[in-house]
């Protein structure tokens, strides 16, 4: 997702029209985490055809939790707090707020458990402001005694009729593909989400495929999180952050189903 250069010693966070073009190069990888990915239902009961569900009008889900009292330093200008993350009229909503001055805090919910192969589906509406980021990824870094890996949909708030999607392994980033949607994403719910294979990350917008990577792609098994934030000296990337607050980017649900 993002430019997680200085996050080393932090605890892990995170950052086409429906007819984009495809990268078919390729490359292998294989497992380098000792964590066991879970492979049981575990929010939808035994009849869950998901591996992981958390569906927020039902409100919050014990299989996730809000970060809280820390900061990724920069680019991240903001403190994520519990009381970023709310449930209210059946939704998730991760909110940027200012706290004193220019201090800001804001959201991010994230998996207790990692997870590894399969498809990862989110339904969210970002927030449309500039400077300012949406997400749906796969975490897991240092903090985690990991390699830094990491799987990316993220929204730039200064134009949200595109959708960027990249990814990092060990560290190694540089692959970010920006998607026409042919719609403003903040003005609807839709659902976005990515099928990661040992050979490939294919990525799709309300169920269709519109990208997919091949090369050097991640192999260690993250955790699912969400997050809105506000970023600090990355105004080429976000345009500069006007100080807006509150804003709001909201999910209706997450969820994962392990490759069989």
């Amino acid at each position: 997702m993002r430019k997680y250069l200085l996050i080393l010693l932090a605890a892990a966070t995170a950052l086409c029209a429906v007819s984009c073009g495809k990268d078919d190069s390729s490359s292998d990888g294989a497992a380098q985490s000792g964590k066991e990915q879970t492979s049981q239902s575990e929010n939808g009961g035994e009849e869950s055809p998901y591996t992981l569900e958390a569906d927020f009008s039902k409100g919050a889900s014990d299989k996730f939790s809000c970060s809280d009292g820390w900061s990724n330093g920069n680019m991240f200008n903001c403190t994520w707090t519990k009381d970023s993350c709310t449930f209210e009229d059946g939704l998730l909503n991760l909110t940027i707020n200012k706290n004193i001055l220019d201090q800001y805090t804001a959201g991010e919910y994230r998996s207790n458990d990692f997870y590894h192969y399969g498809l990862y589906e989110v339904s969210m509406k970002p927030i449309k402001n500039n400077g300012v980021v949406s997400s749906m990824f796969t975490y897991t870094g240092p903090s985690d005694s990991n390699p830094w890996d990491e799987i990316d949909i993220e929204f730039l708030g200064k134009d949200t009729t595109k959708v960027q999607f990249n990814y990092y392994t060990d560290g190694q980033g540089g692959h970010e593909y920006l998607c026409d949607l042919g719609f403003d994403a903040a003005e609807d719910f839709h659902t976005y989400g990515f099928r990661w294979e040992k050979d490939k990350i294919t990525w799709y917008v309300d169920g269709k495929e519109v990208y997919s990577a091949t090369e050097n792609l991640p192999s260690t098994p993250g955790k699912l999180m969400m997050n809105a934030w506000n970023g600090l000296g990355v105004d080429a990337w976000l345009l500069p952050y006007d100080g807006t607050v509150p804003l709001t980017a909201q999910y209706q649900w997450v969820r994962f189903t392990a490759e069989e």
